[in-house]
């Protein structure tokens, strides 16, 4: 798998939907309308040098420094949310132990996808829940929902995207039902073990496990015909003539 996923690295979340598109996958796996959350940096702030006859000179507060965000791509897990307090529910069964708290399963070396029910206004991500996550071993975590602490979710180091900000926390209104389960998110089916594409600059975007490698194989037929429509669209060709003439 992990060759795979390296390989997935030379292209973006948009030429990955091109591809599933192509193959006919529902949404072309884009999962719309969530994107990445990361912490404002610190304002500057003036320093004396005495140094240098003390002219004013800047540096950033001291804080951990903040790599620009990375691609994530890994297999998913999954945690599916619930209304607090309803009768109705996608599984008739939790299959979270009694005395085990959901983050406490996240699998290692995983995007951790949370499904979290429409139209609530509180988070279902923080601080503290990031944190655990991020030391037991997640790549990532996608949110069909809200999150919230953006400021400790910044510090964690792991990469955060979401539909969506709060400042109030899961207990109001919602509650872990199962992991490592099937979810929905936005009308595509995410199942365990499908890839999570995480591009900060694009989007995110769900590899069918089964569709996998069909995805690689004609990637790179699909990026070498936009390069060719790009260069003859600058040389003066009309679009139609190009898309004609390049992508068939």
């Amino acid at each position: 798998m992990a060759p795979k996923l390296t390989e997935l690295h030379k292209y973006s979340a948009c030429d990955i939907s091109d591809a599933l598109f192509k193959l006919k996958s529902p949404g072309a796996g884009f999962l719309a309308d969530i994107g990445m959350y990361k912490a404002r940096e610190k304002p500057r702030r003036k320093i004396a040098n005495a140094r240098r006859n003390q002219v004013p000179i800047f540096r950033f507060s001291p804080e951990p420094l903040r790599q620009e965000p990375q691609k994530q791509i890994a297999p998913a897990s999954t945690v599916l949310f619930v209304r607090k307090g309803s009768n109705i529910l996608p599984l008739e069964k939790t299959n979270i132990p009694s005395d085990k708290h959901y983050v406490d399963l996240t699998t290692p070396e995983t995007v951790v996808v949370v499904s979290q029910p429409p139209g609530q206004t509180n988070a279902v991500l923080g601080g503290i829940m990031a944190v655990r996550m991020r030391v037991l071993g997640a790549k990532g975590v996608v949110v069909d929902g809200r999150v919230r602490d953006l400021e400790e979710l910044g510090g964690v180091g792991l990469s955060v995207y979401a539909r969506g900000t709060s400042t109030v926390g899961a207990g109001a209104a919602s509650v872990p039902h199962a992991v490592n389960v099937p979810i929905d998110v936005g009308g595509i089916k995410v199942h365990p073990g499908d890839i999570i594409f995480a591009d900060p600059a694009e989007g995110v975007v769900c590899i069918p496990q089964d569709k996998l490698d069909e995805v690689l194989r004609i990637l790179p037929g699909i990026t070498a015909a936009d390069e060719r429509v790009i260069e003859a669209v600058k040389a003066g060709m009309e679009v139609r003539e190009a898309f004609r003439k390049f992508r068939g």
